[in-house]
């Protein structure tokens, strides 16, 4: 792992100044960390607020970025504008990648940096992520791919590094809470990020609500599943869920798997480029 880190540094080393698309998530902000390290005043960490990213997702990046100690902007960035990105196709990510990288290559130029970079891991080049070929076409880098860092060595090197976040729950962005063609809309969106918030606050953290059109139905880690049957107010759970919007709540009993959705994809679909 520390071969690794040194490996990171070099890299930024090299770039000399980068813009790092920032969400706060394990991922981005050992990106973020490993670039302030190395370039200190020139890496700048960017983070885009829109609807589809959890208000309490943009506070923990601030408060995660003045820790790192790096230079930190948001900026807004408008994908429900594009029909393609609401009709929610298969190659949703896309759209948002297209847009979120549209938006920070004209800044990175302005500002003077020759570098976007992002924190897209090894593994990730394993699952179906559109969105990683829209960053590749606006240039953009990834440095833990490059380098053939995983997801758990993300974590180990991020605890080595003494970041308090290191075992944070992955948490993409609230679109990926509806089913391939199910129309995403900013209520449907504000519905799922409060419903997960409210069961967060229960002390549920692993989860996803995933939205069905009138349909709510909880993901949790699997070995918590028995413990919220049998101790959880159910029925304040779904009268919760319905002031939110939903008109019916079902809890999912294989319980949380990452990529879910992506099973109805077939095979000749995953194995296309991304």
């Amino acid at each position: 792992m520390r071969q690794k880190i040194e490996q990171l540094k070099t890299l930024f080393a090299e770039m000399e100044q980068a813009i790092i698309a920032y969400s706060g998530g394990v991922d981005s902000a050992l990106v973020a960390k490993v670039a302030y390290d190395t370039l200190g005043s020139r890496a700048l960490a960017v983070t885009a607020a829109s609807p589809s990213l959890l208000p309490e997702e943009l506070e923990d990046a601030c408060i995660q970025a003045a820790e790192i100690g790096i230079a930190h902007q948001i900026v807004q960035t408008h994908e429900m504008d594009n029909p393609n990105y609401r009709a929610n196709p298969i190659n949703r990510c896309y759209f948002c990648k297209s847009e979120l990288h549209d938006t920070l290559k004209p800044l990175a130029k302005e500002l003077g940096y020759p570098y976007v970079v992002d924190g897209v891991n090894a593994d990730d080049l394993q699952d179906y992520r559109p969105g990683i070929a829209a960053a590749k076409e606006r240039g953009a880098r990834s440095p833990l791919a490059e380098l053939g860092i995983t997801k758990l060595e993300v974590r180990q090197i991020s605890q080595i590094l003494g970041l308090s976040w290191w075992n944070k729950p992955a948490q993409p962005c609230l679109s990926s809470r509806f089913p391939y063609g199910e129309e995403i809309t900013v209520a449907k969106l504000q519905r799922v990020g409060r419903a997960e918030v409210y069961l967060r606050k229960l002390g549920f953290n692993n989860l996803r609500v995933r939205s069905l059109e009138d349909t709510a139905k909880i993901e949790l880690a699997p070995e918590q599943i028995k413990d919220f049957v049998a101790n959880s107010d159910l029925s304040a759970i779904v009268s919760t869920f319905q002031s939110y919007g939903f008109m019916y709540v079902t809890l999912d009993l294989e319980g949380y798997r990452s990529g879910k959705l992506n099973q109805v994809l077939t095979s000749n679909v995953l194995s296309l480029p991304v």
